[in-house]
């Protein structure tokens, strides 16, 4: 039994001094880099700013105007082209208010049509949930499918309309 244990222990001491580290930090070739100096740091100064001075004319262009409608919504409706919803899937930058957003439409079954979701949108756009095509217009909902806005395509890749306030909105890629 005494010779038993003795085997043991000594199987068990070879097997614990066969895992020591074993460390080759006296053989790095590469030489280390020189500390940078440091940087002077300079006083602080304090004071009161001068006035702003008021623009003097003509060094500021003109501020921008909202777009004006071309063509009245019954007569964009007949000239719209036919749409399919896989045409309208990913990504959109909506219009509407002086400021835009992204809206992303995918086919997946929602309240109102497909889902639609907005990110950074203001307004009535920041309340578009669903999306759906009737016809020649691209429908936007909210989440409980109310209708928010109707869009007709206006040219590639660009759809405008109104929403239900008769807010102009686009959407364009």
């Amino acid at each position: 039994m005494k010779m038993q244990t003795l085997l043991v222990a000594v199987a068990v001491a070879a097997v614990l001094g066969g895992c020591q580290r074993t460390s080759f930090g006296g053989l790095n070739t590469q030489q280390q880099p020189a500390p940078l100096m440091p940087a002077p740091v300079g006083g602080v100064q304090s004071g009161q700013l001068a006035p702003p001075m008021a623009p003097q004319p003509g060094e500021f262009p003109a501020a921008p105007t909202a777009p004006t409608e071309t063509a009245t919504p019954q007569v964009a409706a007949a000239n719209a082209p036919e749409l399919t919803r896989e045409a309208l899937i990913g990504r959109w930058s909506a219009g509407s208010g002086g400021s835009s957003c992204d809206v992303f439409l995918s086919l997946t079954k929602w309240t109102g049509g497909y889902r639609a979701a907005s990110r950074g949108c203001v307004g009535n756009a920041a309340a578009i949930a669903a999306w759906d095509v009737q016809g020649k217009q691209v429908i936007l909902a909210d989440s409980s499918g109310n209708q928010i806005a109707r869009l007709y395509q206006s040219a590639s890749e660009r759809y405008d309309g109104s929403t239900t306030s008769g807010q102009p909105i686009s959407l364009s890629r």
